[in-house]
């Protein structure tokens, strides 16, 4: 019988896209929590100084490996290298991704293909090299692996349409590995993570194709609450989870409605997706590193930093108290008021 993942103070975390955005946030708060963190990125420079920084706050705590997740064996040198410097990996965050804005028809083949081999056979490779990592741990421990997919994994959006397939791709495959590592009884939690509009750099990175800078469309949120999803999965065994309530919403309405979605969709979205400002292509992510070491992006967009569904989520026992002192006070409301 495998005990229950490991806190986070005990735990040796792989991060890919580790150098900016959700990644980068993710990175400084395991680490912060005691963690010990692999991180994974193209872009060296920004890893090293990453590295520099978290390292400085508490020694022995980052090693950095610069790889580009779209190529199987680069996965070996992660593997080899956690294990060199930490021992062993026990939770492997498959984060890293680039995004395609532009309609289907224009974009070329061989974008589409190297988008597929950062978004989804990155996942797939750093799935496979943690599960076979992981199935055999000598402490009796779980590890997780802990995919992040998006709420287009449910839900295609219009001028993401490629972005939204490989994140379609990475939902399948998840699902897929996780029903065949639970029937070989393997020690691991496979979790995807689905994100909705969020403030980091990623339509500034993205290849465009549209007449005007990208823009994400409302509501947006920070990035620290993709960070605190991914966290409560290595510490806790959970199927799926979204950060926010706005993922879960457009899901269900897809599912339910999805006729009265693409309509919503075709009227709203692609206007959301344009910013007023003209296209600026200086840090394209599909082929190269981008700029480093930024977390959040330059949305105009009123950024929400709660979310009461992801808090929910998160402490389901203290939502459960609420939810019944709520209704307490209620009730012994009501019945003063017919008493009166």
């Amino acid at each position: 019988m495998f005990a229950a993942l490991k806190n986070l103070n005990e735990q040796v975390m792989v991060i890919t896209g580790a150098s900016s955005g959700i990644g980068l946030v993710t990175a400084r708060m395991a680490a912060k929590r005691g963690a010990k963190v692999v991180l994974v990125a193209r872009n060296q420079s920004a890893l090293r100084d990453l590295t520099d920084e978290l390292n400085q706050r508490s020694p022995n705590t980052a090693i950095s490996v610069v790889a580009d997740v779209g190529e199987e064996a680069e996965h070996e040198k992660i593997v080899q290298q956690a294990v060199e410097k930490f021992g062993r990996i026990d939770t492997w965050v498959n984060n890293a991704g680039v995004g395609l804005y532009g309609q289907i028809l224009d974009t070329l083949t061989g974008d589409n293909r190297k988008l597929f081999e950062t978004n989804f056979w990155g996942v797939v490779y750093g799935s496979i090299a943690a599960a076979k990592h992981m199935r055999s741990r000598e402490d009796g421990s779980r590890g997780a692996i802990i995919n992040i997919g998006s709420e287009v994994s449910d839900r295609a959006v219009v001028l993401i349409g490629m972005y939204s397939a490989s994140k379609h791709a990475v939902k399948g495959f998840t699902d897929a590995l996780r029903m065949e590592l639970e029937a070989a009884d393997a020690p691991i939690s496979v979790t995807l993570v689905k994100p909705s509009a969020t403030n980091t750099p990623f339509p500034n990175h993205a290849q465009n194709l549209l007449d005007r800078e990208p823009a994400l469309p409302d509501p947006v949120y920070d990035p620290v609450l993709v960070a605190e999803a991914i966290l409560y999965a290595a510490r806790n065994e959970v199927r799926d989870i979204y950060p926010t309530g706005a993922g879960l919403k457009t899901a269900i309405q897809g599912a339910l409605m999805p006729r009265l979605t693409d309509w919503f969709m075709e009227r709203n979205f692609i206007d959301k997706q344009h910013s007023s400002l003209p296209p600026q292509r200086h840090d394209d992510a599909l082929y190269q590193p981008t700029t480093g070491l930024n977390e959040r992006g330059r949305t105009r967009r009123k950024v929400r930093r709660v979310s009461a569904y992801g808090l929910a989520r998160r402490h389901p026992y203290l939502s459960s108290a609420i939810v019944v002192g709520v209704t307490l006070l209620a009730a012994d409301w009501a019945l003063g008021g017919t008493r009166r």
